[in-house]
């Protein structure tokens, strides 16, 4: 859990322990919860509007797809499959009847 090892993670509660208080440490930890929660919602929240003001074809991003080398791909190969699709129809409709000849 963040890169933090079991020992590490006995240290910083037994550190909290002692800098907050024992009395105070449920209230505090209780507050740090509903923050967590509240950054959570809100990039959730950010998740959801940017998929919905990109428009269609968009409902199953993921903010890892905005990196930009994904992006980049994704639209490149969007852009590669229509005129490969156009090329595969044409040949289809082109064949000439040998009869005709």
């Amino acid at each position: 859990m963040f890169g933090i090892s079991g020992g590490e993670f006995i240290v910083l509660i037994l550190a909290a322990f002692f800098l907050i208080g024992p009395e105070k440490l449920p209230q505090v930890t209780r507050d740090l919860a509903r923050l967590i929660n509240k950054v959570r919602a809100l990039a959730n929240n950010a998740t959801a509007e940017l998929r919905e003001n990109l428009g269609p074809g968009y409902e199953d991003l993921q903010v890892e797809d905005l990196h930009p080398k994904k992006l980049i791909a994704r639209h490149l190969n969007e852009a590669l499959d229509q005129p490969v699709a156009e090329i595969s129809e044409i040949s289809q409709s082109a064949k000439i009847d040998p009869d005709l000849l």
